[in-house]
């Protein structure tokens, strides 16, 4: 009995242009009328994730940065998992070795050192959210929500995804957001942790929750819920681990999930 859906926004809600479709709002409105609760998780920062909560009138909880920053809908803060200083100190130092530009992101700021690294334009549009260029990032490693590394190099952020999981541990959570975008955050800003703490926040009872969302670092949800659904364009690893796939999200993949998955199991 399905009472509440949590979704991944990227690559799952929206379109490769970012853009909510007529069916998707559609579906969303049915999930409304059958009494089953969205909430919308994401790697975005709050701001990222409000453009799309308001635009489908969402009064549910929100988890960004994979769960690290988890916002009412009113915008106040309810819980937050910032990295340690050191650590994020640690992690930027490898970002630097290996020659990847990283971005920092606080509960309310994206900074960066280099205005012209790879994907910091689609990012800005992409979260509708402006840049702080800084020189140091030394005043702001215990604000750090999310560390991120960007890169048109696919493999090489593959690479420094491994390295960065056996490197940190237990210390922090590393995952691929997108092929070209690494995340880092607290060991507790996972979405997994984000589906139990928006169902937590809801009353509602983890048997009584489904997740959809499209890469590595939706996985975690997927461990969480009983019902998990992956898009058609996931990867494979991905795909395995959910417990249905659906279409692709240019194909109404998201809308499919709603009105042949997640309706006829609703409460």
């Amino acid at each position: 009995m399905v009472r509440l859906l949590v979704s991944d926004i990227d690559g799952t809600l929206v379109t490769k242009d970012k853009h909510l479709t007529p069916p998707t709002h559609a579906a969303a409105a049915k999930l409304a009328e059958a009494g089953i609760a969205l909430a919308l998780t994401s790697s975005r920062p709050p701001h990222g994730i409000e453009i799309f909560a308001r635009a489908l009138k969402l009064n549910t909880p929100r988890a960004a940065f994979n769960g690290a920053v988890i916002t009412s809908a009113d915008g106040e803060v309810l819980a937050s998992h910032f990295l340690p200083a050191d650590t994020a100190r640690e992690i930027l130092a490898h970002l630097r070795d290996v020659s990847i530009p990283p971005w920092l992101f606080t509960a309310k700021e994206w900074l960066l050192r280099d205005p012209q690294a790879d994907y910091v334009d689609w990012e800005a549009r992409t979260v509708n959210m402006p840049f702080r260029q800084v020189d140091d990032f030394g005043p702001y490693l215990d604000q750090a929500g999310k560390i991120m590394a960007a890169s048109k190099d696919t493999e090489k952020l593959a690479h420094c995804e491994r390295d960065l999981q056996a490197k940190l541990g237990a210390r922090a959570a590393v995952h691929l957001s997108q092929t070209y975008y690494l995340d880092i955050t607290h060991p507790d800003g996972t979405k997994g942790h984000a589906v139990r703490a928006l169902a937590r926040l809801l009353g509602i009872d983890l048997a009584d929750v489904a997740v959809i969302g499209d890469m590595e670092n939706d996985v975690p949800m997927f461990e969480v819920a009983p019902l998990s659904i992956a898009m058609g364009q996931s990867p494979a690893a991905v795909k395995h681990r959910a417990t249905h796939v659906t279409a692709r999200n240019d194909d109404e993949g998201w809308a499919k999930a709603v009105t042949d998955i997640i309706l006829p199991q609703g409460a």
